[in-house]
């Protein structure tokens, strides 16, 4: 009981952090690479911006800060400069090539191109409006950082998706739902009058990396957030994102016409509601012109909706989307619901929002999940991707770890991101893959006011690849964490090397210490930090681990098989066929989609038990290999950030071999087989870690 006493100190004081400390990825250390530097030095030597707007002040203000940190040099504004910042129409003298580059840019994307203006040779930064340009500059900071040439550029960059947006889980009070990095950057209690410069450095961050929009507010909305004194502080923080090219969205509580409004119903088709929400509406455009939407989540969890009402969610959101249509506004709808009205949660948001596809406004995106459950260590896709074509689709992910770790694990999950985005539906046809079933992106923040802003520095990591990824879903895993990793430390290969190897590997350690061979939804109940496979307590069968798992002395797993539940009949039948079958499903998915038998053969030739041994160990061998890995390389990095990481580091290693002890343990229980020799015993007996209580907010 001590092992967990300290880590839960440490756990807590992570999340007391100071406000001030460690950068983001927007480091701008100086180039260590002397001939590089020369080279660039060469190239960007003056500055010339043609245009005036907030934006493109902040533009320029980011490259002469960006280049003299990386560079020493002050570039100067001059008539003659030889990086150029400009709008086509502004650009002398444009030849036929950059017009037909900038006609494929769209509203957002940009080039960045070694041309010649007026006899002299010029770096040409260009986008069709500010916002563009903004990016531009980023990106050419990014090549700076990353040392990658600069003498001759021609570059065309254009986001594949229109909206790319953070979800914070925010309350008015500062605290964050599943947050694990302190409280929340809004300080409502001193906007507007205030605003800290740390909600500038956000909007840059998010600038960086080409994300649009942010939700400020929990899911579990508060109808405060739409009061007139609310509304004039989210206009302060608006005002401080426009620049960055940010659009400002809130969550809507369906039952404010009640709450604030004084009404006695919010029945989306009474034609007093629909007019409160109109006049509220109208309201939020006078203060907020560019005010982006609102983001709902209505008959989940306890959470008011149209189904109060005996409506449906297509009438719900198409209420909110009448209201906000004259204003160019959204409304982003969330799929995750489940109630007792299904015989397996999986299948729930399927059965709700399948029916409704062409029943939804134009302006309505269904925001749905990337799994079918709840954010799991590995999901298999959710079945509503590609199912519902007449229907805008929005993908969500969740940055912040609430069942990975949360703040003190080290898990990279842009290979999570990519597993699902690549993954194919055959909704059309093979290569249909989940990508190209959406219209947006969204993920759920990890962002608060600790020093390193995300709780552990590596989950900056996360931040930066879910950024990367929705402005251009074919990037690499790989190709986003070396970006980060030089930016953040070091360009020098004998530490990028080693780093991006502990990143890439670790989500799948994480799978395998945590949730192996398709086990899900295992986590203490609640907060859901630690082991908790016996977990049989709570008031509805889907809230406890034993719903998930089903172990019993044949077997492990979750039949959802024409057998079982038949969760599989919504996938595209190549995908139900591969699931279906036993021995042509993937090991990864086998406990997803299978009651198997404890002595089920594997693609390794092992059985279950054997293999499900196998996986906790080797995950947790592998953690304590990391640990050696990053102490081998305290010499390239600040001992601040180096003791940070090799605590944490520590803290995941222990953690591991607990998941491993008790998560064996318990299904020892059901197996009644020996654990194979050779491998490490348990630390302390199954009672014991039974036994484990602790509290966390959540």
């Amino acid at each position: 009981m001590k092992r967990f006493a300290f880590i839960l100190a440490i756990f807590s004081a992570v999340c007391c952090q100071a406000e001030t400390g460690y950068e983001l990825w927007l480091r701008y250390q100086p180039v260590s690479n002397a001939p590089y530097a020369t080279q660039c030095k060469q190239v960007l030597r003056s500055l010339q911006v043609y245009g005036t707007s907030p934006t493109l002040t902040a533009a320029s203000t980011e490259l002469k800060n960006g280049l003299k940190g990386l560079l020493g040099i002050s570039l100067p504004l001059g008539s003659n400069g030889s990086v150029v910042l400009a709008r086509p129409e502004n650009i002398p003298s444009i030849t036929p090539a950059i017009k037909e580059k900038l006609a494929k840019a769209g509203r957002e994307g940009y080039i960045i191109y070694t041309t010649t203006i007026n006899g002299s040779k010029k770096t040409l930064i260009s986008g069709n409006t500010d916002q563009a340009i903004l990016y531009g500059v980023f990106h050419l900071l990014r090549l700076v950082q990353t040392a990658q040439p600069v003498h001759s550029l021609d570059l065309l960059s254009v986001p594949r998706s229109p909206l790319r947006l953070l979800n914070h889980w925010d309350n008015l009070n500062r605290t964050i739902e599943r947050g694990y990095a302190g409280f929340s950057l809004w300080q409502w209690n001193n906007l507007p009058g205030y605003v800290d410069q740390r909600i500038i450095d956000y909007a840059r961050a998010n600038a960086s990396i080409g994300i649009n929009g942010t939700v400020l507010t929990n899911v579990n909305a508060n109808a405060l957030i739409l009061t007139q004194e609310y509304l004039l502080k989210v206009k302060a923080l608006a005002d401080v994102f426009r620049i960055y090219g940010i659009k400002t969205y809130l969550t809507a509580r369906f039952s404010a016409p009640i709450e604030n409004g004084g009404l006695k119903t919010a029945d989306p088709l009474d034609p007093t509601v629909r007019n409160w929400w109109k006049q509220k509406v109208d309201s939020i455009y006078q203060l907020i012109p560019d005010f982006g939407g609102f983001l709902v989540k209505a008959n989940s969890e306890g959470q008011p909706g149209p189904q109060d009402y005996d409506r449906n969610h297509a009438d719900g959101a198409n209420m909110l989307a009448e209201a906000i249509a004259p204003h160019k506004g959204i409304v982003m709808w969330r799929a995750f619901v489940y109630s007792h009205t299904s015989d397996d949660r999986f299948k729930q948001a399927y059965e709700e929002f399948k029916p409704l596809d062409n029943k939804f406004s134009s302006n309505v995106l269904v925001q749905v999940k990337n799994g079918p459950i709840d954010f799991q260590p590995r999901e298999p896709f959710s079945p509503l991707f590609g199912a519902m074509p007449g229907t805008p689709m929005m993908m969500e992910f969740q940055l912040t770890q609430e069942y990975l770790g949360q703040s003190t694990h080290l898990v990279y999950e842009a290979p999570l991101f990519k597993e699902v985005l690549d993954a194919d539906t055959y909704t059309k046809g093979k290569g249909s893959p989940v990508s190209s079933t959406l219209s947006g992106f969204a993920a759920v923040a990890n962002i608060g006011n600790d020093m390193n802003w995300c709780g552990h520095l590596f989950a900056q990591s996360n931040w930066y690849a879910f950024g990367r990824l929705s402005w251009d879903h074919q990037l690499s895993s790989e190709a986003i964490a070396t970006e980060w990793i030089r930016q953040t430390f070091t360009n020098d290969p004998a530490f990028v090397k080693p780093v991006l190897h502990i990143m890439m590997r670790s989500r799948e350690l994480m799978v395998n210490y945590m949730t192996p061979l398709g086990l899900t939804h295992i986590m203490y109940n609640g907060h859901h930090y630690g082991p908790m496979p016996w977990g049989n307590t709570l008031g509805r069968p889907d809230w406890n681990p034993v719903y998930y798992h089903k172990a019993d002395s044949v077997g492990i797993g979750f039949n959802r098989t024409s057998t079982g539940s038949n969760a599989l009949s919504q996938y595209a039948a190549p995908v139900r066929q591969q699931f279906e079958n036993i021995n042509t499903c993937p090991d990864d998915y086998l406990l997803w989609f299978h009651h198997a038998s404890w002595d089920h053969r594997m693609q390794s030739g092992r059985n279950l038990w054997d293999e499900l041994c196998y996986r906790y160990h080797s995950a947790t061998d592998s953690v304590r290999q990391m640990q050696q890995q990053w102490n081998a390389l305290q010499r390239f990095v600040d001992t601040e950030r180096f003791r940070h990481v090799q605590q944490m580091l520590a803290i995941q290693a222990s953690e591991a071999a607990w998941w491993r002890d008790a998560c064996l343990l318990y299904f020892q229980t059901f197996s009644r087989k020996p654990f194979p020799t050779g491998y490490e015993k348990p630390a302390h007996s199954l009672e014991y870690y039974k036994n484990l209580h602790f509290q966390l907010t959540y």
